[in-house]
């Protein structure tokens, strides 16, 4: 296949009172990579929403609920930025596989430069028509760029970013919807896996969400190299034997 293995623990499951340390934990267990999940969370109705609303009722005399400020970002939920990358590389040389689940990808390439981020892996859906320059960018301040696709997003669109002159250099396909930590594993993903796979041979191809030793098989059979795994790992009494088990998976496969 001309990929490795590679066994990134979600540090989203780890403890992050003790984040360094739980970053030495999962190196010391096989690790290759630490997956850092960033993302921007929904943003609460600003101020100025609210007065538009409250005009759109003075002047119609009805109220249609004015939205501007309730779909500003990608995911729900809130995690970590470019400052807690910052603090956990001062404490490791680890590659941070950092996934950028937001609205303007383009805004966080400098800051998670400077802080130490490895790679930069943004979505296909928010970047359709700025791909170019945030590969360019996330290329010239020394990070992998990558590029994700959440499930009902058609694998074609990822196409054109991996057979550009300047390409991304891998391909994150998410088998569950992004936000959330501990949701179940969606086989049906893994029909873009091996599409990208017969396409594209050696190419890094990572799957992120609800993988396990109960779900590896189906990854790394359909061609899946890059895993990365949260609660898994992260819950299991040894988590060394898991990471080992989602190793042997993958090069078994290959």
């Amino acid at each position: 296949m001309g990929v490795t293995a590679k066994i990134a623990p979600s540090m989203l499951s780890s403890d992050f009172a003790n984040l360094a340390s739980e970053a030495e934990r999962m190196l010391n267990c096989g690790a290759d990579w630490l997956h850092m999940d960033i993302m921007d969370g929904y943003a609460k109705l600003f101020w100025y929403d609210y007065v538009l609303w409250r005009l759109n009722y003075l002047t119609c005399n009805c109220y249609i609920p004015c939205l501007i400020g309730l779909n500003r970002h990608f995911v729900p939920n809130l995690t970590i930025g470019a400052p807690v990358i910052e603090s956990l590389r001062k404490h490791s040389k680890a590659y941070l596989d950092c996934h950028l689940m937001v609205t303007n990808p383009l805004d966080y390439v400098e800051p998670m430069g400077k802080a130490g981020a490895s790679g930069f892996t943004f979505h296909v859906e928010v970047s359709k028509y700025n791909w170019q320059e945030l590969i360019q960018i996330i290329k010239a301040k020394g990070m992998k760029p990558g590029v994700a696709l959440k499930p009902g997003t058609p694998i074609e669109e990822v196409y054109p970013l991996i057979e550009a002159e300047n390409p991304v250099e891998m391909v994150l396909v998410m088998t569950v919807e992004p936000g959330f930590g501990g949701q179940k594993f969606m086989p049906e993903m893994m029909d873009k896996v091996r599409t990208l796979r017969k396409k594209y041979p050696a190419l890094d191809i990572e799957v992120d969400g609800g993988l396990g030793p109960s779900t590896i098989e189906m990854a790394a059979s359909a061609g899946a190299n890059c895993i990365v795994a949260g609660s898994s790992v992260f819950g299991a009494a040894e988590p060394a034997k898991v990471i080992s088990l989602l190793r042997n998976s993958v090069q078994e496969a290959q």
